[in-house]
């Protein structure tokens, strides 16, 4: 009885660390890790290899700064701001739009004002992305 007890419990091990290594592996066979393999990007991806990097994303595409479009100015940031306001916030307008740097690039800080004396906030990216910034705000007067 122990014998056969001793075997089952060998047999569980061994199947218990056979799906702790198939559960570590990833796609293709290949174990998880730092690297291309990681997010399900697969091997030659992102910063770490040659291929194209996740979409909407300008700066992993690990073929170097020549593959980065441009930063915007800060006349494309207004007309950006006025498209998004026209679409999404009806009755506010532009107020002012503020550069400021960010991490390699210059970014934008939009403020609108809205009909009721509200205020929002948009940033936008260097590269054309808008997006809103907390909720509608009014001061007292």
């Amino acid at each position: 009885m122990q014998r056969i007890l001793s075997v089952v419990l060998a047999i569980g091990v061994v199947t218990v660390l056979a799906g702790a290594a198939l559960a570590f592996m990833g796609p293709g066979g290949r174990a998880m890790g730092m690297g291309g393999g990681m997010m399900g990007m697969g091997p030659g991806h992102g910063a770490w290899g040659a291929g194209p990097g996740p979409a909407g994303c300008p700066g992993m595409t690990g073929t170097g700064p020549a593959a980065t479009p441009a930063p915007i100015t800060e006349e494309k940031a207004k007309e950006l701001a006025k498209e998004y306001v026209e679409k999404y916030f009806k009755g506010f307008t532009v107020e002012r739009v503020l550069p400021f740097t960010g991490m390699h690039h210059t970014m934008y800080t939009v403020e609108l004002k809205g009909p009721k004396d509200e205020t929002r906030t948009l940033h936008i990216n260097p590269w054309g992305n808008v997006m809103p910034v907390g909720g509608p705000v009014t001061f007292a007067r």
